[in-house]
Parts: structure tokens; C-alpha cells; sequence
């Protein structure tokens, strides 16, 4: 195998133009499949992390009727909705895969909101000491809630980076006062969120939830809710993944959990705790996006089967060329199967050569794409692999017919050949 492998690398040598141009196909088809896979792989990764948020595995559960959320913005406090113990939420945070669990409350749209004659439309949430970390949320400026806080009911406000700059306008808001609901609420701090996903509106509640993020979030402490809204409003809940792909089940898990001890059997049937499935709907989104892609993977792969029928030629031609060398070779005692094998290897080789240019010309290539249109790209190691193995299969598929044409040669026809 060695001798054969020397052999090709000697042929390959002596015809250093002929040989370049007949990888040339497998290079182009091997180069296109690494750069449209990255480019894939990249553009899915971006999709899960623009839907989720990178770093940010929080499944939000919501009470929901119908299989939409229940408002509490109008309607009224369900009956036969306990509100959630902290036994439930110490089960909660037992489920495997789960690191952190917060409780909340919330308005998708909320009025009566003003700094000075600055009107605010957006969300207000009810946030207990865990939510910031559970949702993987930070601090811009300022401080966040204390344990004291909570304690006493104290009337303090944080702000998100879009409330920030709608009622405040880019300015220092730490210390100033909102009115709320007719209440006094102290600002003293920015979380330092981002916008998750654009919108697609297709019901009221897509628009209300629209309008509120659109709006910014203010966040309270969860103990201040009753002075704004409600008592007993039923809660929300964000629970923390350890991974972004245990989200899913997490959020299935919980919400049956949910429903079980929180929805009692003298309520609405139509109540039921659900969680956002954002990994189903970045999985969506990345089919939507595979299924046109693979169209390019196709096209690629003419390309290899293209620069196989090179090879084949080349191959028939190279054969052609040493015709009275394979005559000497079986003269000598030469068999069939080793004149098959040389042939196999030396085309083997000329792919197997061809396919680890076309993956460095691929990754070049999708890190140029990257770089000049700035989308994303992710190198798949398992797909270089899969070219190289694939682009020496070709070489022994298309240099099968010209090795055996090789082995089969008549030692006295082949020697009298000139």
C-alpha cells in the first residue's frame, strides 16, 4: 500500500498541471459543500441565539386560556388559580437540567405611568430576588433589588435599556422619581437587556406584546405588585435550563407540574400553565433555512461528480499512457489485483489530495463570506471529515472502470504497444 501510495504521489509529481486540473472539480465541489455547511451551521446557531438569547436558557411558563395568555390587564383573577407555594417552586427547581427558578408577576401593557409629561407604555414586571439571574439579566448602572427591599415593600423601580431612553432620554435616571398608578417609585438602576426577536403580529396579544416591549420593561419588587394592581394575581414563572437544548422538555415538565397543583379542578378547563417553546420555534426557522440551502448542497455535489468524470478520464488516459509499463508488471508476475489496486490508490490519492485543498480553499472562502457580509459562519469539523473520506470514495468509484481496464490488459498486446 505504501509502494502504491508512493507510486501515485510520483505520477502526480511528473504531471504537476494535468493533476491540478483534475482536482480542480473536486476541489470546487469540496470547497462549495464546506463553505454552504458552515455557512448553515452559522446562520442556525445565529437563529437559536437571536430566538433564545445567547447565554440566556430562561423558559418562560404563563397561566393561558385557549393556548393564549391569560391578560390580567383586563380580565379579571381566574377562579380556582392558587398562587404558587414555595413547595411548588422547590419542586420546580428539582426537575433535572434545572439550575434557578423565579417567580413573577406581570403586565403585558400598562398605563398611568409617567416621568414629568413622559408618558410610558411598555411592560411592568413583579420580580422576586431570583428573576434577574434566572433570566440572565444585568446591570448597566445602579443597583438591583436587595433582600431588604423585598422585605420591606419598598417603592423602587429598575429600568430596561428601552425604557431608559424613552422616559429618560439617554440621561443618568438613578435617583429620579416615576409616577406610578398614582405612586411615588424611586429609580435605581438599568438592566442591561436586549431585544430578543422581531416581531410577527398575528393576534391582539402578538400586538400588546408588541407594544409593550416596543415600550421598554420596568421592574418592581414582587411584594410592592398590591400597590399598583392586584392581591392574589397568579404568577408567572422562569425557569433556568442548564443547556439552551434541555429547554424543551424543561418547559413541558413544568407547566404539566404547574397545572396539576396550581389550576384546581373547580376551575376554568380551558386554564392551563404553557411555556414558551422557543427551541421548537428556532428549530422551525432553521428547517425553513436547511430546506433552501440544501438546494446549494445539491448543486455542490454535481460539481463532485463532475470532477469525478475528470478523474475517470485522466485516469483512462493515464492508462493509455503506461500501457507498456502494466505489460512489463505482468510480464514480471504482476497480478490483476495489484496492477487494480495501484490504479484504485493513485486515483484515491489524486481526490483524497484534491478534497484537503477544497477544504482549506472552504474554509477560507466562508470566512472571507463572513467577513465581507458579515453573517455568520461555524467550521463542521465532522463535515471536513466526511469531504475528505468522501472526495477519495469518488476517486475509487470513477478510477474502478480505468483500473480494471488496466488489470485486464494482455501483457503481449500492452508490450507490443508503442
Amino acid at each position: 500500500m505504501l509502494e502504491n501510495i508512493s507510486l501515485a504521489f510520483q505520477s502526480i509529481k511528473s504531471h504537476k498541471l494535468r493533476s491540478f486540473l483534475t482536482m480542480l472539480g473536486i476541489i470546487i465541489g469540496i470547497a462549495s459543500i464546506i463553505t454552504i455547511v458552515s455557512t448553515i451551521k452559522g446562520t442556525n446557531e445565529q437563529i437559536k441565539q437571536s430566538l433564545i438569547g445567547s447565554g440566556n436558557n430562561a423558559v418562560r411558563l404563563r397561566l393561558c386560556q385557549d393556548n393564549s395568555e391569560y391578560d390580567l390587564s383586563w380580565n379579571p383573577i381566574p377562579q380556582g388559580v392558587v398562587p404558587i407555594t414555595e413547595d411548588t417552586r422547590a419542586e420546580l427547581a428539582g426537575i433535572e437540567q434545572v439550575s434557578d427558578v423565579s417567580l413573577y408577576l406581570t403586565r403585558q401593557y400598562s398605563d398611568g405611568i409617567f416621568y414629568g409629561d413622559q408618558a410610558f407604555n411598555g411592560a411592568v414586571i413583579g420580580t422576586d430576588p431570583y428573576y434577574f439571574t434566572t433570566c440572565g439579566l444585568g446591570l448597566r448602572a445602579g443597583r438591583l433589588f436587595t433582600q431588604e427591599d423585598h422585605a420591606r415593600c419598598r417603592k423602587l423601580c429598575l429600568l430596561d435599556m428601552t425604557a431608559w431612553s424613552t422616559l429618560f432620554a439617554g440621561t443618568d435616571p438613578v435617583g429620579k422619581t416615576l409616577e406610578m398608578q398614582g405612586e411615588a417609585f424611586t429609580v435605581i438602576g438599568i438592566v442591561d437587556s436586549t431585544s430578543i426577536f422581531e416581531a410577527r403580529i398575528e393576534t391582539v396579544n402578538d400586538y400588546y406584546s408588541f407594544n409593550s416591549s416596543t415600550g421598554g420593561t420596568i421592574y418592581i419588587p414582587i411584594e410592592t405588585w398590591p400597590v399598583l394592581y392586584r392581591f392574589d394575581e397568579p404568577q408567572h414563572v422562569a425557569i433556568r435550563a442548564e443547556s439552551t437544548d434541555d429547554m424543551t422538555s424543561i418547559g413541558q415538565k413544568a407547566a404539566r407540574l404547574l397545572t396539576e397543583k396550581q389550576v384546581l379542578p373547580t376551575a376554568d378547563s380551558k386554564l392551563s400553565y404553557k411555556g414558551e417553546d422557543l427551541m421548537e420555534q428556532a428549530e422551525q426557522l432553521q428547517q425553513l433555512s436547511n430546506s433552501s440551502n440544501t438546494q446549494l448542497l445539491w448543486i455542490a455535489g454535481i460539481s463532485l461528480l463532475v470532477g469525478g468524470i475528470g478523474v475517470m478520464n485522466i485516469m483512462l488516459v493515464t492508462v493509455t499512457e503506461r500501457t507498456q509499463e502494466i505489460g512489463l508488471k505482468k510480464a514480471l508476475g504482476a497480478r490483476k489485483k495489484r496492477i487494480l489496486r495501484q490504479f484504485l490508490t493513485e486515483a484515491g490519492v489524486l481526490t483524497g489530495l484534491g478534497g484537503l485543498l477544497g477544504v482549506a480553499a472552504g474554509i477560507v472562502l466562508a470566512k472571507s463570506i463572513s467577513s465581507v457580509l458579515e453573517t455568520p459562519t461555524a467550521i463542521s469539523i465532522p463535515a471536513i471529515l466526511i469531504a475528505v473520506l468522501f472526495s477519495m470514495a469518488i476517486g475509487i468509484v470513477f478510477g474502478l472502470l480505468p483500473a480494471v481496464k488496466a488489470a485486464n490488459l494482455d501483457p503481449i498486446a500492452a508490450l507490443r504497444r508503442e
